[in-house]
């Protein structure tokens, strides 16, 4: 079974994005995020309502971090401390040695590739320094962007699972995506 320490948080880095671990700090940033109805059109999650509620989260992060159960980095531009995305494992399945990545962008930065820096660098250190042999995204398959953003990225489309979610009074489809550790290049 793999093993993961987190003891240490990963700072990692791109050309214009530091990704680094969320605090409280942080707190208004996300919640803006977390209840704006275009970032969380495709989430299938309830938008927040209170900032308590986002604080809430950013507790559960942490402990997930603690327990080994998922790790989630703060993206801020080079420069800035200012939060302006997330990206993070989910549902470590670590007897499979294969975790779920997730994440979610301020909509005043779609469309400038950086959320294509941040999946780069947290797949990067997914193969390298966590040892996974795959990495799995499971996406709403009518967002487009998300799904165009992981087929770039050597995410290859492996199922679509009819009405197999239940959110917010009617039954969705699920696109399940994955990378295997053999398609980086130089492996």
């Amino acid at each position: 079974m793999l093993e993961i320490d987190l003891t240490e948080f990963p700072l990692l880095a791109t050309e214009r994005l530091q990704l680094r671990e969320l605090h409280a700090q942080d707190a208004p940033a996300l919640f803006a995020m977390r209840s704006n109805e275009r970032v969380m059109a495709h989430i299938g999650r309830p938008r927040h309502t209170t900032l308590e509620e986002t604080l809430k989260l950013i507790e559960v992060i942490a402990q997930d971090r603690i327990d080994t159960a998922g790790i989630t980095w703060a993206i801020t531009l080079k420069g800035s401390g200012e939060l302006i995305g997330t990206i993070g494992y989910y549902r470590l399945k670590k007897e499979h040695y294969r975790g779920e990545i997730g994440y979610m962008l301020s909509p005043d930065h779609w469309g400038r590739g950086l959320m294509s820096e941040a999946l780069e660098a947290a797949v990067a250190c997914g193969f390298a320094r966590f040892g996974f042999h795959s990495i799995e995204a499971v996406t709403d398959p009518r967002n487009t962007a998300s799904n165009k953003l992981l087929e770039r990225h050597g995410f290859v489309r492996e199922g679509l699972f009819k009405e197999n979610y239940y959110w917010n009074g009617e039954f969705l489809d699920s696109a399940v995506y994955s990378r295997l550790k053999a398609s980086v290049i130089g492996d």
